[in-house]
């Protein structure tokens, strides 16, 4: 991912967009710790919570959650009303649902496309599944990008 957001996304070839796509069948705190990164991205920090959750997989239940968010120097309350309030629950239930009809099983999962002349639609080009090298991103994306 460096690699990428260096190359790709810092010098803007590259748009990078994150679902929300809980297993709950392999974590069943995923849904839970999905809305947690939506309450921490209140406060600016959604890449920082979203990686300790990935750095901390056995640590998502819900008296984990606001030990993370302790760590990252969140408002502990602030934080915890979000969360007790599921506010993000329908975002996480739609991103899910999005995911699913779009053919997603498993993550990570990653679309690349080219945006349509004279719209805002995408045209998906290729579907990535699986932790890939950078390699292989990168022969992927230069296609893409070709086609534009």
């Amino acid at each position: 991912m460096p690699h990428i957001e260096t190359e790709y996304i810092r010098t803007g070839k590259l748009r990078y967009y994150v679902r929300d796509f809980p297993l709950e069948s392999i974590h069943p705190q995923a849904f839970k710790a999905a809305e947690a990164a939506h309450c921490a991205a209140e406060e600016g920090k959604y890449w920082e919570m979203h990686n300790r959750f990935f750095a901390n997989p056995r640590a998502l239940g819900a008296t984990d959650l606001p030990g993370h968010a302790e760590t990252l120097g969140l408002d502990k309350s602030k934080f915890q009303s979000c969360l007790d309030s599921g506010r993000y629950g329908a975002r996480v239930r739609k991103d899910l649902a999005d995911g699913q009809a779009a053919g997603v099983r498993g993550t990570p999962t990653f679309f690349l496309g080219v945006e349509e002349p004279h719209s805002n639609r995408l045209r998906i080009v290729q579907v990535i599944r699986g932790a890939q090298g950078f390699s292989g991103f990168k022969a992927a994306i230069d296609k893409a990008l070709a086609q534009k």
